[in-house]
């Protein structure tokens, strides 16, 4: 039997060439060229979007150090002793409750001890 694509090839040919808006020449109106134009496009979005997760990481281990800092102690020491204590809590975590609620990050920090 006989496939015919008219609408579902139309409507993919045609949400690339959305995306393709504003590409100068070809690259904005036929689709081979569109096409590629697009997923050259996509490659740093997809490498930064790796690369946002390791930054937010290193940002909060940055925050946590300093707060820990401020009350006389070590980052890794006191990660040592958060798995000492069996303490789950992420680094994002700690890190807000650094920042906006230091009552409660100094509780967490004398549970660890």
């Amino acid at each position: 039997m006989r496939v015919k694509r008219g609408i579902v090839r139309h409507r993919r040919h045609q949400k690339i060439r959305k995306l393709a808006r504003g590409y100068r020449g070809m690259r904005s109106t036929t689709f081979a060229k569109a096409n590629e134009a697009v997923m050259k496009a996509g490659q740093p979005a997809y490498r930064h979007r790796r690369r946002k997760k390791r930054e937010f990481r290193s940002l909060w281990i940055m925050r946590l150090n300093a707060a820990l800092r401020e009350r006389g102690l070590k980052y890794s020491t006191f990660i040592k002793a958060l798995k000492q204590h069996k303490i789950v809590l992420d680094r994002k975590a700690l890190s807000e409750l650094a920042i906006h609620e230091p009552k409660a990050f100094e509780a967490v920090i004398k549970a660890a001890a």
